[in-house]
């Protein structure tokens, strides 16, 4: 049998060698037969689709809590709780506590669920960035870990006074679970009763090389049971004395081992210590339910029309119920200001709880940066670029160069303030507009931390941050750019995505939600047009020329088309964001002198001047901002001004040209006829042109006649009407129509008549010693 077994081994050995020799052997010029498929290569090993998922959700804590608040933190702690179970980890659920007022009964309930057995697969955090007290205190109680602010206080559950008996015994319960190791019932009781003086102690056991030390927190009466009890106490510190109220700073708890496990900064600091995606740590209004999510694409160079258009978006998809914006970005930037202005406004909905996300696939440089900085959660594809972001102008030999530091330095603090708000390293966003800050990685004493910061940044931590290698992208003489990945590793941005599904995957969009742009109403498509330079000529030359027919003509008609286009001139740049009260008040204004000047005030004086100075000022200030600074678009503000000039009088310059041609040929044309009421005459006898008056118009003369009274200078009468400056004067019970010589004349005013050309008969006002008796 053992031969049988050595002859079978034998002969399969031998089957695998002459196997592998024809393999060997197989010539690897022949081809296979056509009939036969190529052998498809092996497979590569699927790689993941992004960062591993942890079970996490960050919720904020509004006061006063309610019902709502309730059940919102509650179904969403369920939620977290079945995904945590199902993968197998531990999932996180942080709870931002923040000040204000709230029924005990209702924090008692939510307290008391979050302490339960029913998230046995979560870890709750309390995230505590500024000081709390009262009932809100007990929900960080309820927590298993709790992380605050280094100045943020805590405690004083009662307000200055101790908490009922039944209040006590409830919180004291929660307590006594032990979720979380630095919180004692002796700190629980000095935080519900300024009376109660809390002490720590070391207590020493065992002795020799079995001699350990233990700390804890007591009341002096826990102390004096100990000792009784024979306890070897190596040190008493008192931690809160009688009388005080139970308040702790993040630092004091810190320092003295109680009540808090870590001290943070923002919530960038949170996803250090936990391990927690940054994505995962924001406010999701949706709480768990499917997001109402909108699409606005900003691309092309940012300007002031495409930010008010942009705001326009906004407001409509905020009003539309939108609880989640992407912005998707596509610039090379533009305007720093519209960009800053955009920022600013995407960063403020973080108060109408409003997600904002920038998805950015192939860049977002300048102040399209800046844009992307004021939203929550930054995506970009791997290649994708961000950064880029210095501030130039135009110098005097027309060059362009960066900015001294008293323009950079307001610009700078905007910018800080931006990353401080979203958790992002503020020097490494200062880095993409100061060609000089040199960004160097960092690492927390206490903590391990690894974070990024300038020098003057780690000189004032006071030895908190150990100084590392300086990221090369903040070389001295660049602007800082990086790509998806190391926006990632520099904290600026999430872990990349590789296009939209991913992203709405990451975001909890469901795959089947079409995300498609906010699109264009006609609006705002007539407003870029109307703000295109040749529309903008023309708006000029029509509303010009509308004026000069009105003059011409006197039929309203004209003066009502010049008032539409210079409408929509500055109806236009109201919408383009270049515009505002101002510039329309300086025009209606402007507008009101010239009339003065030509139907009030006769010759041309200080009102025609005026006017004619606030018209071109409203209308320059209606054409653009100042004050503006940008890397891309050539050109300063003079250039600007220059450019509105130019086309307002170029369409000046058109409508005089077109006017003396117009005064040529418009009295003789069919329409100006139809138009212009010609006096009678002898026109329609042929060759007859002699202009005759109408009979109606020799009203004076024939009622002169027929009173027999014969005019002369000199002749005197009373007015029966104002005479501004023309109306009508009462002479020998006579009315005949005249004009005043000069100024306003009242009723009742003695006059004479002081000339008389044809039918126009001019009169002017009589002295009291002139009059005659």
């Amino acid at each position: 049998m053992k031969h049988v077994n050595q002859m079978f081994l034998a002969l399969i050995l031998g089957l695998l060698v002459l196997n592998g020799n024809s393999v060997l052997q197989a010539d690897p010029a022949k081809q296979a037969p056509k009939s036969e498929k190529p052998v498809d290569p092996p497979a590569k090993k699927a790689e993941p689709d992004g960062p591993p998922s942890i079970p996490a959700q960050f919720m904020l804590i509004e006061s006063p809590v309610g019902e709502v608040t309730y059940g919102r933190v509650t179904n969403a702690a369920l939620a977290l709780q079945n995904e945590a179970a199902q993968a197998g980890e531990t999932g996180y659920l942080v709870l931002k506590i923040t000040p204000g007022s709230s029924p005990f009964h209702q924090v008692q309930g939510l307290a008391k669920f979050l302490a339960s057995s029913k998230l046995s697969s979560l870890k709750t955090i309390a995230w505590v960035p500024e000081t709390v007290i009262g009932n809100n205190v007990v929900l960080a109680l309820a927590c298993d870990e709790i992380v605050m602010h280094p100045d943020a206080e805590l405690g004083d559950i009662g307000y200055g006074k101790a908490l009922d008996r039944d209040e006590q015994q409830f919180v004291l319960s929660i307590v006594e679970k032990r979720h979380n190791p630095k919180l004692s019932r002796a700190l629980a009781l000095g935080m519900m009763d300024p009376q109660q003086a809390v002490l720590k102690v070391k207590i020493q056991q065992g002795e020799g090389k079995n001699k350990q030390v233990e700390s804890r927190v007591v009341t002096p009466e826990e102390l004096k049971r100990l000792r009784d009890n024979q306890a070897v106490i190596t040190d008493v510190e008192t931690i809160k004395e009688v009388g005080s109220l139970g308040v702790f700073s993040g630092s004091k708890a810190r320092a003295v081992d109680v009540l808090v496990q870590q001290l943070a900064h923002s919530r960038g600091d949170l996803s250090e210590f936990y391990g927690i995606p940054r994505e995962k740590l924001r406010d999701d209004p949706t709480v768990g339910e499917a997001p109402q999510v909108m699409l606005i694409k900003v691309d092309g160079m940012i300007s002031p029309i495409l930010e008010t258009f942009i705001e326009r978006q906004i407001n409509r998809a905020v009003n539309s119920g939108a609880n989640m914006l992407v912005f998707e970005i596509d610039s090379g930037g533009g305007y720093l200001l519209s960009g800053m202005n955009l920022a600013n406004r995407i960063a403020d909905l973080e108060s109408s709880k409003v997600r904002t996300v920038a998805y950015i696939p192939e860049r977002a440089m300048s102040s399209a940066a800046i844009i992307a900085l004021g939203c929550d959660e930054i995506f970009l594809k791997p290649n994708g670029q961000i950064g880029d972001a210095g501030v130039m102008h135009e110098n005097k030999n027309g060059q362009f160069e960066f900015v001294p530091e008293k323009i950079l330095s307001p610009i700078r603090v905007t910018i800080r303030d931006l990353a401080e708000k979203k958790g992002r390293p503020p020097a490494v966003c200062e880095a993409m507009m100061d060609k000089d800050l040199e960004v160097f990685e960092v690492t927390n004493s206490k903590t391990g931390q690894l974070w990024f910061m300038s020098d003057t940044e780690i000189h004032e931590s006071n030895g908190e941050w150990i100084k590392g290698p300086m990221i090369p992208e903040s070389k001295k003489g660049n602007l800082l750019t990086v790509n998806g990945v190391r926006a990632h590793e520099l904290k600026l941005a999430e872990p990349p995505v590789r296009d939209m599904d991913e992203l709405k995957q990451r975001l909890g969009i469901a795959a089947g939600v079409n995300l498609k742009a906010v699109g264009r109403t006609w609006v705002d498509t007539l407003v870029f047009y109307l703000n295109t330079g040749a529309v903008t000529f023309l708006l000029f030359f029509m509303g010009a020329l509308f004026i000069y027919l009105e003059l011409y003509t006197l039929t309203g008609m004209f003066g009502i088309m010049s008032a539409v286009c210079f409408g929509l001139f500055f109806w236009s740049k109201f919408l383009g964001g270049t515009a505002g009260y101002l510039e329309i008040v300086l025009f209606v204004i402007g507008m009101i002198c010239i009339l003065m000047e030509i139907f009030v005030i006769p010759g041309f004086g200080i009102f025609g001047v005026s006017g004619g100075l606030l018209i071109v000022s409203s209308i320059i200030l209606a054409s653009q901002t100042f004050g503006d600074f940008n890397t891309l678009r050539p050109g300063s503000d003079f250039t600007n001004m220059t450019n509105t000039v130019g086309t307002m009088s170029a369409s000046l310059v058109t409508v005089i040209v077109l006017a003396l041609i117009l005064n040529r040929f418009l009295p003789e044309s069919r329409l100006m006829s139809s138009i212009i009421l010609a006096p009678p005459g002898d026109n329609q006898r042929p060759g007859g042109h002699e202009i005759r008056l109408d009979p109606e118009l020799l009203g004076n003369f024939d009622s002169v006649r027929r009173h027999g009274l014969e005019l002369k200078v000199g002749m005197q009468g009373v007015t029966t009407s104002v005479l501004r400056p023309a109306g009508r004067v009462e002479i020998e019970g006579v009315w005949i129509d005249v004009i005043s010589e000069g100024p306003y004349i009242q009723v009742g005013v003695p006059v004479e008549i002081a000339q008389i050309q044809g039918n126009e008969i001019v009169v002017r006002e009589v002295s009291p010693d002139e009059e005659t008796t």
